[in-house]
C-alpha cells in the first residue's frame, strides 16, 4: 500500500482494510489528504484529519515544525471523544425541587 497521492480523497487512493473508515470519516469531515509525505514519512496534516480537527487547526500554526506538530497533535485530545467522556462522566444535574415551578 503506497498510501501517496499529490491530491485529496480516498476514492483515488488504495487505502487496503482501512477504506471504508476512511470514506466514512471523509463524508463526515472532508477529503483525505495523503497519508505519507514523498519520504514516506506520517504527515501532520493526515493526522489532523484523522482527529477530526479543522483544516490548519495545528498545521497552520506560523513557526512550527513537522516535529512540533506532531507532539501538539499526539498530545491533545480527540474533540468527539471528549465530548462522550463529558456526556458519560457528568450526567445532567437533576432539578432542585425548590426551583420548580408548577
Amino acid at each position: 500500500m503506497d498510501g501517496h497521492d499529490s491530491g485529496y480523497g480516498g476514492s483515488s487512493r488504495r487505502w487496503g482494510p482501512y477504506g471504508a473508515a476512511i470514506t466514512r470519516w471523509e463524508t463526515l469531515t472532508r477529503p483525505a489528504p495523503p497519508p505519507t509525505d514523498a519520504a514516506g514519512r506520517l504527515r501532520p496534516a493526515f493526522v489532523e484529519w484523522m482527529q477530526g480537527l479543522p483544516e490548519g487547526w495545528v498545521t497552520a500554526t506560523p513557526g512550527l515544525g513537522r516535529p512540533a506538530q506532531l507532539t501538539a497533535l499526539g498530545n491533545g485530545v480527540i474533540p468527539q471523544q471528549a465530548a462522550r467522556a463529558v456526556q458519560l462522566l457528568c450526567p445532567p444535574f437533576p432539578r432542585c425541587p425548590r426551583c420548580a415551578r408548577s
